[in-house]
């Protein structure tokens, strides 16, 4: 029985070592994550880390990236929505993070 309860102790732990499928870095979308990104959150987008995703998507295959610096009319920048591979995890883990993927 004690075996069973460090199992799922560890499948916990685990689940909550792996960023969500969809995050955002605004705070008015339904989809920020406040608390998360904290943490760091790492994204390989088409095999290369990046550093200035705005949202991105997982399952869906897609990262959010800002246009230059052009602005809408609310003053919020122009978002480009690109498809590819995306791989996330979070920095505080370090090198060897779980990361989630399409697959996982």
């Amino acid at each position: 029985m004690t075996d069973d309860k460090s199992e799922m102790a560890t499948n916990e732990k685990s689940d909550q070592d792996i960023p969500p499928d969809r995050l955002a870095i605004n705070p008015r979308s339904p989809h920020f994550g406040g608390d998360l990104l904290s943490r760091g959150i790492g994204i390989n987008f088409r095999g290369t880390r990046k550093h200035n995703i705005e949202e991105y998507s997982v399952s869906e295959g897609w990262v959010k990236v800002q246009a230059g610096k052009t602005m809408d009319r609310k003053g919020n920048p122009l978002l480009i929505k690109l498809n590819g591979e995306v791989e996330a995890w979070f920095e505080d883990l370090g090198d060897d993070a779980p990361k989630m993927t399409k697959g996982a």
